[in-house]
């Protein structure tokens, strides 16, 4: 069976992956992802290209030191009104950001790239719809000292599947994309490529 490699550290990718029976390994892709993106953004690049190009920079990356390996790398980028919002420093950051996201609906785009022998082969992009809801401060300030420095680590400070899903009045698209790994079609491709069971 192929071997297959997830170009990512995030721990809610390899639970995905786990959970819907993959066999893999991680290697981290080693890319300076701020000054990627922020070439990327000197350029004028939209938020859902930053993270198909970061997506497969880090399969390429990963691909070229594994041959004949299936390498996954994914990228996830938040999109409120066209502008680019990255992972928040700090917890001051972080109630900034949600702030700036209540009553208002973005983007997040979701993209894997699938890579073997140094060429991307495969990629998809999910981009699901999110409203905020318009949450009082008091709840704000609950939820950021329940949840703590672990939102700091989710591009748009929540997690879906836990607390976070209160700041939501409407999720429109791919559960998984929100998540940050659109599954369905890579599962397919798993399949195509011989890593899964058809």
């Amino acid at each position: 069976m192929i071997q297959v490699v997830l170009a990512s550290q995030s721990a809610i990718r390899k639970k995905l992956l786990t959970a819907a029976g993959l066999a893999f390994d991680c290697l981290s892709p080693g890319v300076d992802e701020d000054a990627a993106k922020a070439a990327l953004l000197a350029e004028d690049w939209s938020p859902r290209d930053i993270a198909d190009h970061l997506a497969e920079l880090k399969a390429l990356r990963v691909s070229r030191k594994l041959p004949g390996a299936l390498v996954i790398g994914a990228d996830t980028t938040l999109d409120l009104d066209g502008k680019l919002f990255d992972k928040a420093a700090d917890m001051g950051g972080a109630r900034d950001k949600l702030i700036a996201l209540r009553g208002k609906t973005h983007r997040l785009h979701s993209a894997v790239v699938a890579a073997r022998d140094g060429v991307a082969i495969w990629r998809d992009i999910s981009s699901p719809k999110l409203t905020v809801r318009d949450f009082s401060d008091a709840w704000l300030d609950d939820y950021l000292a329940r949840e703590g420095d672990k939102l700091l680590w989710s591009v748009g400070c929540y997690e879906l599947e836990g607390l976070g899903a209160q700041l939501f009045e409407k999720i429109e698209g791919d559960y998984f994309a929100v998540l940050g790994l659109p599954m369905l079609g890579l599962l397919d491709l798993l399949r195509r490529h011989g890593a899964m069971p058809s």
